[in-house]
């Protein structure tokens, strides 16, 4: 079994490098990843550079001005500039060892009253002396007590990505799996990661995010429909959030019903003076496996048709619905409506979800209903008798019952009152049946898009 290196031996072995050599630019609560390579010795041969642009307006004349300081904008104008200079002062042409060069960037501030600390990180480097450049950058955010912690945190997350960056890039899983050495999720959560650029080229940052939530660097993860992985702020800050979770194989006519109803549902009845709402389509690890594995080419399959019909997609590992209101609220006060069908309402009303809370399901409640936030259901077609059930239909135990009642009531338990019935049949599990056994039935079960796709390319089973 190959022995973890620690952060002092990933920085004496890059300075022992003689074929790297670069710059250090970091701002704000950074100031930690340069200090491990002066700190190891031999910097010399490695260190082109190292700048802290701490003050503002220096940062501005640098990298231009910013809304936002902390943002991957600002990174990206930091890895932009600093590689310009350094390829300016060091052309590989003039160096009798020519060396692969790299520029690592951070910008990150420690938590205060309203936010806990974050930052973003990043390195540009030639994966060969004078060659293009690849990108590689994350976002993460730190939960230690203490300031200095945080720092300490920080430097260590900087060691791990630039050293993964320079040595494992031809393994993009290798490079997620080294970014947690020598620190916890306690510590630090890796939200999101891209890479990009000549040796990333074969790399899909959809399943580098699924193996952000695989791997426990985080609990969630984004990407949108044309599949540009996103920290979540960047999408949901301040927004309204729509969100239906689900397996997706297929999307089905009932999907995108369920969503659009809702929706107009909303605006009818709850208007608000806000930007149309984020919608999100959620798939658990748990809806991704199939004997408890995960097939990474069927994941890609449904990120595919969710993306076709212009969808954002989000991981997560969350099994209750709680977990969800928790993470969207780190980004939005603002209201979130949960799209659901009458079976996943019943399962919300299930005490065994809630076993390991203190507070059962009380207290899971309160966390999923913590600020506006309204359930949304749709009706279900029973089977075999083929009765319609809605909300009214719902069985909950006689101590729940009045629980029940009251949140009908206030409004946080709502029925999605226009449907269509002639549709409510329809199932993933009946599409992929009647997709599977080649009976054209099932095209008229998905939207137009989707069926176009996966007969096209022959997904879940269909013939081409």
């Amino acid at each position: 079994m190959e022995q973890t290196l620690s952060t002092p031996q990933k920085a004496l072995l890059l300075n022992l490098d003689a074929q790297k050599f670069g710059t250090f630019a970091e701002i704000g609560a950074g100031q930690e990843v340069a200090r491990w390579f002066f700190h190891v010795g031999r910097a010399s041969g490695t260190v082109a550079k190292t700048i802290s642009a701490y003050d503002m307006a220096i940062s501005d004349d640098l990298y231009g001005p910013t809304d936002r300081y902390v943002s991957r904008a600002r990174l990206e104008a930091m890895l932009t500039r600093e590689f310009d200079q350094l390829l300016k002062h060091v052309p590989n042409s003039n160096l009798n060892n020519p060396r692969s060069l790299f520029v690592f960037a951070d910008t990150v501030t420690t938590q205060s009253r309203t936010r806990g600390g974050h930052g973003w990180m990043g390195v540009r480097f030639q994966g060969v002396p004078g060659g293009e450049t690849s990108d590689l950058i994350i976002h993460f955010v730190m939960s230690d007590p203490e300031t200095v912690r945080q720092h300490e945190a920080a430097g260590i997350l900087g060691v791990n990505l630039l050293y993964a960056a320079l040595y494992s890039y031809a393994d993009p899983r290798a490079v997620v799996n080294a970014l947690m050495d020598g620190l916890t999720r306690r510590r630090i959560e890796v939200d999101m990661i891209k890479f990009s650029g000549p040796v990333f080229r074969a790399v899909d940052n959809r399943l580098m995010s699924l193996h952000l939530v695989e791997r426990a660097l985080t609990d969630a993860a984004l990407f949108t429909a044309s599949g540009e992985v996103v920290q979540p702020a960047e999408v949901l800050y301040g927004k309204r959030v729509l969100i239906e979770r689900g397996s997706f194989r297929p999307v089905t006519n009932v999907t995108i019903d369920m969503l659009s109803r809702a929706e107009r549902q909303q605006e009818r009845d709850h208007p608000e003076p806000a930007d149309e709402p984020v919608v999100l389509m959620e798939m658990t690890l748990r809806n991704l496996m199939a004997d408890k594995i995960i097939d990474h080419q069927d994941f890609l399959n449904r990120a595919d048709l969710l993306g076709a019909m212009g969808k954002t997609v989000m991981i997560s590992n969350f099994e209750r619905f709680d977990r969800v209101t928790k993470f969207l609220r780190k980004a939005t006060q603002a209201s979130i409506g949960m799209v659901m069908g009458v079976p996943t309402l019943s399962e919300v009303f299930d005490e065994k979800y809630y076993a390991d809370l203190p507070g059962g399901i009380l207290e899971g409640f309160g966390g999923l209903f913590q600020g506006p936030v309204r359930l949304l259901v749709y009706p279900t077609k029973s089977a075999p008798a083929g009765e319609i059930l809605t909300v009214e239909s719902v069985e909950v135990g006689p101590h729940q019952r009045k629980l029940f009642e009251w949140l009908c009531e206030n409004g946080s338990i709502e029925p999605i009152r226009a449907y269509d019935p002639a549709q409510l049949h329809i199932s993933p599990a009946e599409v992929l049946r009647l997709l599977q056994a080649g009976d054209p039935g099932w095209r008229e079960m998905v939207p137009a898009p989707i069926a176009d796709l996966i007969e096209r390319r022959g997904l879940f089973g269909a013939a081409t």
